[in-house]
Formats: C-alpha cells, sequence, structure tokens
C-alpha cells in the first residue's frame, strides 16, 4: 500500500462514475442505460486510480455514487421503481437521494453486492495514496426517499413526522395539510420516447411536501427543484423562528449518516447547498464527526459571500467553494479579457476573503459549471491555461478539477433534461468523447487522444505536480507584484503577477490574459527582496515548460515573454 501524500495542499480530481467509465459512444438524446451505457464503480480499476495519482491528485470526488431517484427501472433486484414524473433526467440527479444509506444500483457489475463494490473501490482509492470524498445533501431528499439499508434500530427520515403540521420541531419535513402535490405542468419526463405506465403526469403526494429550493407551496414550476423535499432542521420559515434546543430529531439521523459512511472509508464530504441548512447544524455535526474520525474534511458549496464567515468560523467547514469569488473573475478575464481587468482578482483576495483565503475551495469547472472549452465559456480549453495557473497556485486552499476538464470535454449538444447549456449532464446517461480517448478502453494511457489534447492534459499534470512538488506553492507566503509593477515593464490589466515564498523556495507567478503574446520586466521590491534575501544574478526555470530563464541582477528585475492566454511559475534556482 502506497502511503498518504503528505501534501498540505488537497488536490481534487471530481468525477461522476456513471460518466467516468462509460466507453459506449451512441450518445442518443435522452437514451437508457442499455443505449448510452453506464460506467460502474469497478471501472475505476487501480490503473485509472494510479494514472490519476501521477497527475498529482490527492483525493478523489466520487460525485453522485448514493442511491437517487431514477427512471431505470431495478425492481428485479427489489427496489421500487421511482415515479418519472418527479424524475429529472432517465438516469435522475444524484442529488435527489432516494436511500442515504445505499449505492446507487446504476454503478454496480452486481447489484446486490453493490456497497461491497463501492466497500473495495474505497479500498483500491487508498492503495494507491489517494483520499476520498463523496457527496452529502442536507437540503433536500427525492420525493420517493425511504431507505431500504438503513441498520436496524434506525428511524427513517420523515418516518415519525406528524403531516398534518405545516412545522413542528420533531417533524423531518415540512407540509402543507389538505392539498396535493402537482407536477410542473408541461413535464415530458424521459422524453417522447420513454413509456412507463408511471409516467402519467401526476404523483401522488398528500398532503405535499415543501420544495428543496424553498418552495412551500404545492405547486413547484418546472425550474424548481420539484423533485426533491425539504428538510426541516427546526427551522420555521413562516417566521424565521429556529428551534435549536431541544436538538431536532433530523440532526441525529442525518449524523448517523456520515458516520455510516465514515465506517466505511469515507475520506471527507463535498456538502451540498450548505448555505440552505443553518450553520449551527453544522458547528454541532462537524467537530462531532472530526472528534471520532480526526483528519475528515469537509467542503461547503456556499454561493454567499456574506455568510462565508459564519460557516467556516461557526459551522466548522474546512473549506468553501470560491465560486462567487475567483471564479467568476477568472471567467470574466478568461472570456473577456478586454473589458475587465486583473486587479479584480486583487479584489477577491484582498477584500473578499483575506482573512479566510485559506478555507476557499478553487476551481474552473464542476458539474454545476459551463465546460471552459463550451461555445457558452471560452470555446477552447487552451484559454483556461492563466486562469487555471492563478486558480491552483493562489492560495494554500484546495484546487479542484473535473473529470474532463484536462483534455478538453466540450459538452457539446442537448444530452436530455438539461439540453444544450454547456454543461455535462448530471441527469442523464452519457459519454465523456474526450475523456473515452484518454481512457481507451479501460488502459487509461491517453493512447487515444490527439496531439493538442496531450498537450493540454501535460498542461494539467506540470502544473498540478507543481504544487505537489513544492512545498510554497501549499503553504507559502504571498506577496502580490502589481504595485510594483504596475504601468512600467509592460504591465496592465491583462497581467497579473505574485511571489508564493517560504524560506526554502521563492516561486514566482505571472499570467498572461491578453490574446496576443507580451513583452514584460517583473520587478520585485526592495522590501520584498530582502525578506526572502535574494540579491545578485539569478537562474529561473519554468515549472509548467522547465524553459530556463537569467537575470545578471535580480534588482533589475526579470525579462520575461509570455505567450497569449499562458503563464510561467518560475522557481529560482
Amino acid at each position: 500500500m502506497q502511503p498518504f501524500s503528505t501534501n498540505n495542499k488537497l488536490i481534487i480530481y471530481q468525477l461522476l462514475p456513471r460518466l467516468f467509465g462509460n466507453t459506449n459512444t451512441t450518445n442518443k438524446y435522452y437514451g437508457s442505460a442499455e443505449e448510452n451505457g453506464v460506467g460502474k464503480l469497478n471501472d475505476i480499476t487501480d490503473v485509472a486510480l494510479q494514472e490519476i495519482k501521477k497527475t498529482g491528485f490527492t483525493h478523489i470526488w466520487y460525485c453522485g455514487v448514493i442511491e437517487h431517484a431514477t427512471m431505470t427501472d431495478h425492481s428485479a433486484h427489489g427496489i421500487t421503481p421511482d415515479d418519472p414524473d418527479v424524475v429529472k433526467g432517465r438516469a435522475g440527479s444524484p442529488y435527489a437521494i432516494k436511500d442515504y444509506y445505499d449505492i446507487d444500483p446504476d454503478l454496480a457489475v452486481d447489484v446486490p453486492n453493490r456497497i461491497a463494490e463501492f466497500e473495495e473501490l474505497v479500498k483500491r482509492t487508498h492503495a494507491c495514496g489517494l483520499k476520498v470524498i463523496i457527496d452529502f445533501v442536507p437540503n433536500h431528499v427525492a420525493r420517493t426517499y425511504k431507505s431500504d439499508q438503513k441498520p436496524k434500530g434506525v428511524r427513517d427520515i420523515g418516518e415519525d413526522d406528524h403531516s398534518n403540521k405545516a412545522f413542528d420541531t420533531n417533524n423531518d419535513f415540512y407540509y402543507m395539510p389538505g392539498e396535493y402535490f402537482e407536477v410542473p405542468h408541461g413535464y415530458n419526463p424521459g422524453g417522447n420516447e420513454f413509456v412507463s405506465p408511471l409516467k402519467d403526469g401526476e404523483f401522488h403526494e398528500y398532503p405535499a411536501k415543501a420544495t428543496g429550493n424553498d418552495v412551500f407551496n404545492a405547486h413547484p414550476s418546472i425550474n424548481d427543484w420539484f423533485e426533491t423535499v425539504k428538510l426541516n432542521y427546526g427551522v420555521d420559515y413562516s417566521n424565521n423562528q429556529r428551534y435549536f434546543d431541544p436538538i431536532p430529531p433530523l440532526w441525529n439521523k442525518l449524523y448517523a449518516i456520515l458516520h455510516y459512511w465514515t465506517q466505511k472509508g469515507v475520506d471527507g464530504f463535498r456538502c451540498d447547498m450548505v448555505e440552505h441548512v443553518p450553520f449551527e447544524f453544522w458547528g454541532w455535526l462537524v467537530p462531532k464527526l472530526k472528534a471520532e474520525v480526526p483528519g475528515i474534511v469537509f467542503i461547503g458549496e456556499a454561493y454567499d459571500r456574506s455568510k462565508y464567515r459564519d460557516y467556516i468560523f461557526k459551522g466548522k467547514f474546512d473549506y468553501l467553494y470560491d465560486k462567487s469569488g475567483l471564479y467568476d473573475t477568472i471567467r470574466r478575464l478568461t472570456t473577456n479579457p478586454y473589458n475587465n481587468s486583473t486587479w479584480q482578482i486583487n479584489a477577491v483576495w484582498n477584500y473578499d476573503t483575506r482573512d479566510i483565503d485559506e478555507h476557499m475551495l478553487r476551481f474552473m469547472e464542476t458539474h454545476d459549471e459551463q465546460r471552459i472549452a463550451s461555445n457558452y465559456f471560452a470555446d477552447n480549453a487552451w484559454y483556461a491555461l492563466p486562469g487555471m495557473i492563478v486558480t491552483a497556485t493562489l492560495n494554500n486552499g484546495p484546487v479542484m478539477i473535473y473529470n474532463g476538464q484536462e483534455v478538453g470535454e466540450s459538452a457539446k449538444g442537448s444530452e436530455g433534461f438539461s439540453g444544450d447549456d454547456g454543461r455535462t449532464t448530471i441527469f442523464d446517461y452519457w459519454g465523456l468523447p474526450e475523456h473515452q480517448k484518454w481512457m481507451n478502453g479501460g488502459k487509461f494511457d491517453g493512447a487515444g487522444l490527439n496531439d493538442d489534447q496531450k498537450k493540454l492534459h501535460y498542461f494539467y499534470y506540470k502544473l498540478l505536480n507543481a504544487i505537489h512538488d513544492n512545498e510554497a506553492l501549499q503553504t507559502g507566503s504571498f506577496y502580490e507584484l502589481m504595485l510594483a509593477n504596475q504601468n512600467r515593464g509592460g504591465f496592465d490589466e491583462r497581467i497579473y503577477a505574485y511571489l508564493r515564498y517560504n524560506t526554502q523556495q521563492q516561486l514566482l507567478v505571472v499570467v498572461n490574459f491578453d490574446r496576443n503574446e507580451r513583452q514584460l520586466q517583473v520587478n520585485l521590491p526592495d522590501d520584498l527582496l530582502g525578506t526572502i534575501n535574494l540579491s545578485g544574478p539569478k537562474q529561473l526555470t519554468d515549472l509548467l515548460t522547465l524553459t530556463e530563464y537569467y537575470t545578471d541582477d535580480i534588482r533589475n528585475g526579470i525579462n520575461l515573454i509570455i505567450p497569449a492566454m499562458n503563464g510561467v511559475i518560475l522557481k529560482f534556482l
């Protein structure tokens, strides 16, 4: 068994097993599992994991492994079919959980053995020196939620509710007494070709329950999370009163669920839509689990910057998404550098997250965001380079790559429920054409990639391993060089530069968001040179290309030529 990496900076690879292992290239609109194929947990082999590890990753987020509602009939294995009128897509949303204690049967080779197949995946992942993250979806569950895999003696969610009450501190759900739930008008589950006796435009739910995105009526729209039911943490939304003493029953039920998965070797949880759940719950839950499993990681999907500190300092999250800060800024610079400014990067770390920057998880793609190579984003995977360098190296918090990003997946076309929106579907059975070339029928050697894709994959390999191998990029200090170079040496608002350093290393990061090559002279101010004890002639090597640079006196600066939409990470030798 390989030891876990001692890397202090998490480098996370997000993958949906349903997509990752699928070698079927049919990709029929709203196709079934048989038509379009579906990846299995067993497809994530030792070879695949070794290649992921080799690319520099420390953690894998296995997205969508918990059982969720689906249009696929698994009744032959004793699994109750879901009503398609409350399922999004043929495969179903991984965020409409049907049983918190179970594994998605689609992902198993031997369905009755699906939990054991997951346990074996965890063991394989650990043996390759990688850690395991899975989803925790705390705000809502599928409308068809019912656990058939819960341990003996465990009370199911909603089992003890008084459904004649709109709100009760002891209820797990919110209700609309006297009203029937209505499926959104015009919803055509699975498309015209999907036929099922359950597909009738109706779903019997009486009394109706509140919908996941805080819709407290019986008539959610097709744009709502109508396939889900909101959970009750003790907040009465009719008057915004909170009832946390005594602890609501749901809190202990969800603790038991996470405890269950930690006992199967899970090393961390990516928690969905955490701001929809009171931070008081997290402040109770996270320390409780950390006391049992030291080192377990909690990552929160968060978007409201005004609430970040509540969820970090009071909710005890290790990391939160930096979508509304750095992601949005980098996206603007990537797509339209001439109407934006790299000073906007300064605004993110200097004003929004300065005291919590090490808690921010950075990325340029996730399952929720549009693919860089799609025509909704940059329409060119190579345009990600300057933004990705900044995303990965700006600070000590984690960086995340989404499966397919490293080979230029473009998510072109309409797969089913989500339509042609620049995102790879999470709702339907599908194959990733560019990823499949890297997968090469299970060899995971990239042999099917063209030369351009191999170069792109190599960029990600060099970038992530630069982080993996250099402590200054994991835990080092940060010094922005924009003021020291303002209006001189070729610098303008499409160039961004900073130093990452510790007592042993100094790394100069310079990126160019311009669509043209740029000649620069980068100057390090005297106070910084004194702090890091640099003087005289210096040789530097770009960790991304191994190109060497030289200055006869560091006080005179460093002359660089940076290609369009590119960047360097220069290590002082």
